[in-house]
């Protein structure tokens, strides 16, 4: 409709901007100056404690400093009401007393023909409210009782009962003097393609009349009285006053409930409002169909940041769910979202609420999830991610999932909180090792675990001990040539890092400078697994070198024996590089194992005369050489540290049968 020119402007001069929202917002006393025109309250478009909404009386417009709503009076109304903006434009000039132009003779036409409708779809309402409390509608309100419903439930949703008869309604609305094709436009009536007498659309159902923002009756929603209908809920069509998909029952009380909640519920079916409504949750709206769509979620933004979306504890339920996560997400904006109730499984709110009360609901209200949890539960739930490839379908199905994200600004907190999500699944050993790894306490660099420079020999060790190769071994080149090859090929080969983690975790290394490279490599390794990142040797290289100060590859290529081992390169085939890094594992604890049984043995028997010492030693020795069993390519290490051993057990032998002969001499 074309609007000369200078009448907005008269309208907008006419209209107080301050009297218009005043219906909506309560103005803050202390901080609002009538008197300059200066108006606070908290915003009407988002919900708020603290007033951040100021109207300009003088210049005619508002701005919310929360959510940086902007606009004039017609806006003002446009949006809060959700109307189109000629209809704005109607509402204020009926308040301003001003007569819209004349409109073009189609445009009346049609504007004539809607509010037919409108008045059909009223008396329609009446009818069916009369025969709700008629003898016909017995059964109905039993069922209403049934149901847990009050009187004045039923009177404040005018519930009514359309009767099991073919021309009930067509009959008695056209004694009325309303026309058949209105009737048949409004969806009350069906007329037949082969010509025959239009018949009532709703027969023998429970009626539930669905109101527009503004209050008027637009369309119906029906349940069937019969077990063995067809169809156990029917909407009116779609018809010039109603669009299924722009529309929510209980839009207008839940707007202005919701306001005061400061939150709302979206439920699946028009029970369920009912049912919250009658509970103390006045705040609830229902989509008008299998899904919600695009256009509901923004009219649900209108009336709250977060609405909560509270749907049926069971599979239909999750699967609505589900389809309302991608239609959201393209939506998404800083401080507008969703938060999913779930409820109990088969349960739906009415049922909640007749079993546990309003107590259960709000309950399970306030332990709703936010968006982002209901999107991992879709991706991950009831599935094995046991193999390289299903890892990978998933890490491209969450992709897909939070690429559908618009707003860059959300899309990056989605996928942070995805990486944590995907780390707690994938790496939980990680994570608890980087945990304790940052909560060791400084003394293991002080050599009190681990050693310093090495493993520290018992208290009660002799002189002979204490100056072994074994207790100089903590700082030699056979145990830094070993620890340096087990970090080598962890970095060339940052796979083995999953599958062995916990092991390396668990190491206890001579060198100082070694085990703190051990340890920066673990945590480098579980942040990058939590950031979702690929685990490569360049990744790893450059996070471990900035904990440690360098690059952990030039400390370890030092080491001859990194240079030597073949698996310990990049280039070497990963099923050697296991082989290899499995081997030396097992070699590196037996060895260990022996380093705590020689200082053990001779803590416990310093000067025996038998042969306790020597027997555990070489206990310890059989042990070690069944451990070292080495692959095609192993280290070299092994036989020299095992000969080594064997040569201090031969010696503690011959210094034992000396001092018996000098002893038998005596």
């Amino acid at each position: 409709m074309a609007l000369p020119p200078g009448f907005l402007d008269e309208l907008r001069d006419r209209v107080s901007l301050s009297d218009v929202a005043g219906r909506k917002v309560t103005w803050d006393r202390k901080k609002s100056n009538p008197a300059k025109g200066d108006w606070w309250a908290p915003c009407p478009f988002h919900q708020e404690k603290t007033p951040s909404f100021h109207v300009d009386d003088r210049k005619g417009y508002y701005y919310c400093f929360g959510c940086h709503a902007k606009g004039d009076a017609i806006s003002f109304v446009k949006e809060l009401e959700n109307v189109s903006f000629i209809e704005a434009v109607r509402i204020l000039a009926a308040d301003a007393g001003m007569t819209l132009p004349e409109q073009d003779p189609r445009e009346q036409e049609r504007e004539d023909a809607r509010a037919k409708l409108v008045d059909a779809m009223e008396a329609a309402v009446q009818f069916f409210c009369m025969n709700l409390r008629s003898a016909k509608g017995r059964e109905t309100r039993e069922y209403l009782v049934r149901r847990g419903l009050t009187a004045q439930t039923v009177d404040r949703f005018e519930l009514g009962y359309a009767p099991d008869a073919r021309h009930a309604l067509v009959e008695a609305l056209t004694q009325k003097g309303l026309t058949l094709d209105a009737l048949i436009e409004a969806g009350l009536v069906i007329k037949p393609e082969d010509g025959g007498k239009p018949f009532d659309r709703f027969r023998g159902r429970l009626m539930f009349p669905i109101r527009d923002a503004r209050g008027r009756c637009i369309a119906f929603g029906a349940r069937a009285m019969d077990p063995n209908a067809r169809a156990k809920y029917l909407n009116s069509p779609e018809t010039p006053l109603f669009s299924k998909s722009r529309t929510l029952y209980n839009h207008g009380p839940a707007r202005e409930a919701a306001g005061k909640a400061g939150s709302l519920i979206a439920a699946e079916g028009y029970m369920d409002v009912i049912a919250l409504a009658q509970a103390g949750f006045g705040h609830a709206v229902a989509p008008l169909g299998t899904a919600v769509t695009e256009d509901q979620l923004k009219m649900m933004w209108r009336m709250a940041d977060e609405p909560i979306i509270a749907l049926d504890g069971d599979a239909a339920g999750q699967r609505a769910a589900e389809k309302v996560i991608d239609i959201a997400a393209p939506l998404l904006e800083a401080g507008k979202s969703l938060r999913f109730c779930i409820l109990p499984e088969g349960r739906d709110p009415d049922e909640l609420i007749r079993s546990g009360g309003p107590g259960a609901m709000r309950s399970a209200l306030e332990a709703a999830l936010p968006m982002v949890d209901l999107l991992w539960r879709r991706e991950v739930e009831g599935k094995v991610f046991d193999s390289p490839e299903r890892r990978a379908a998933l890490d491209k199905s969450l992709k897909e999932a939070l690429g559908r994200i618009a707003d860059p600004l959300v899309r990056e907190h989605y996928r942070d909180a995805i990486r944590e999500k995907r780390a707690e699944l994938f790496a939980p050993k990680v994570h608890g090792v980087m945990r304790a790894v940052e909560k060791q306490d400084t003394a293991r660099f002080r050599g009190r675990v681990g050693g310093k420079p090495g493993w520290r020999p018992p208290v009660h060790a002799t002189a002979e001990m204490r100056n072994s190769l074994l207790a100089r071994q903590g700082g030699d080149a056979e145990a830094r040539g070993r620890e340096s090859v087990i970090l080598a090929t962890l970095l060339s080969h940052p796979a083995l890092i999953e599958t062995h983690d916990g092991e390396v975790a668990a190491l206890s290394f001579s060198c100082r400078d070694l085990d703190v490279i051990r340890m920066a490599l673990l945590s480098a390794a579980g942040e990058i697994i939590a950031e979702g990142e690929p685990l490569s040797t360049d990744a790893l290289a450059s996070r471990v070198a900035s904990r440690v100060g360098g690059d952990p590859r030039e400390t370890l290529e030092r080491v001859p024996l990194v240079r030597h081992e073949r698996y310990a390169r990049p280039d070497a085939p990963q099923d050697l590089a296991e082989r290899g890094l499995r081997e030396l594992l097992t070699r590196h604890v037996a060895h260990t194992a022996r380093l705590l049984e020689v200082g053990e043995a001779e803590a416990v028997a310093p000067s025996a005369e038998d042969d306790h010492v020597t027997e555990r030693l070489r206990a310890t020795l059989e042990s070690e050489l069944a451990a070292n069993k080495l692959p095609d390519e192993g280290p070299a290490t092994a036989k020299s540290e095992s000969s080594e051993l064997q040569r201090f057990i031969d010696e503690r032998i011959w210094e034992k049968k000396t001092n018996r002969r000098d002893s038998g001499r005596g």
